[in-house]
């Protein structure tokens, strides 16, 4: 509430590392990484200027289905961990006996480090050893061994269950935490009336945790839209390119290529395509809760 030149620039020093941060650790990479994807930049002494050379080699190259493959691949596994997680929240906030175990026992895909958690997915699909195959062939469901890393569209499916089991914990902990800040008052009220579950869960959780849910969806969507740990362990984005996202393509063209320019001309792609979703989705939330967006 001071506003002599001492209190100002007392404030301005404490907004200086965050000020610091952004520019070095978030704008300079960002504006470097603009300026390469017009550059020939590779591994050879002199970089030239290509202007808009490596943007058109993109689309050149088939990435529109690259593109599709992400969105597809995205907004199935962002599907599922929502659906997973806001069921497994609402579960594991009844009154039940073991729910403190229950809880517990849903950590472990968060808390285990992900490349140990993606290398016995691995193992789990591997079609001469691998539990899952075992398991069908026991109960006669497969003829023999099943190769899910194998094959483009088993290996696209088993990319994807592996991403929902390592995000389901965090949705279903947030959502939770959520649906525990509802007051009960409402739920015994609706009980008093005779509401079954169903209806209490459709007319007071849903509504009630819908801004959480969004909030939720966007952060799930943006770490899987970048997801790449969980593809390149498992696939390296094959057999044939049907893994191959759009992280992976930028990752193989920039770091495994050592074409450095047409790499960050994808990277600026992605960010570009995650930058319209968050704009997209602010606005969605703007409608839905006019007051908590400004």
């Amino acid at each position: 509430m001071n506003h002599s030149p001492s209190a100002r620039a007392f404030a301005y020093l404490l907004l200086a590392p965050a000020v610091l941060y952004v520019l070095f650790i978030v704008a300079y990479p960002l504006v470097d990484t603009v300026i390469l994807s017009f550059t020939d930049a590779a591994l050879k002494p002199e970089t030239n200027w290509v202007g808009w050379k490596n943007y058109q080699k993109i689309f050149k190259a088939n990435f529109d289905d690259v593109i599709l493959r992400t969105f597809i691949w995205t907004f199935c596994s962002v599907a599922l961990k929502m659906t997973i997680g806001v069921l497994g929240a609402v579960l594991l906030n009844a009154a039940v006996p073991g729910q403190t175990l229950f809880r517990i026992l849903i950590m472990p895909p968060w808390i285990i480090p992900m490349a140990i958690g993606i290398f016995m997915w691995g193992w789990m699909y591997n079609g001469q050893f691998g539990m899952i195959s075992g398991l069908l062939q026991n109960f006669g469901l497969s003829d023999g061994p099943i190769a899910f890393l194998g094959y483009g569209k088993t290996a696209f499916w088993a990319t994807i269950v592996t991403d929902v089991w390592i995000g389901v914990p965090f949705v279903t902990l947030y959502m939770l935490a959520t649906i525990q800040t509802i007051p009960k008052d409402l739920y015994e009220a609706a009980w008093t009336d005779g509401a079954g579950r169903f209806y209490r869960f459709r007319r007071i959780t849903l509504p009630m945790i819908v801004p959480s849910l969004l909030t939720m969806s966007m952060l799930s969507l943006i770490f899987t839209f970048n997801s790449f740990d969980i593809i390149w362990i498992l696939t390296r984005g094959g057999p044939s390119g049907q893994t191959t996202t759009m992280i992976i393509d930028t990752y193989k063209s920039g770091i495994g290529s050592y074409k450095y320019g047409e790499g960050s001309a994808r990277a600026v792609m992605i960010c570009l395509f995650l930058s319209v979703f968050c704009l997209a989705y602010y606005r969605l939330i703007s409608r839905l809760n006019p007051v908590e967006a400004r």
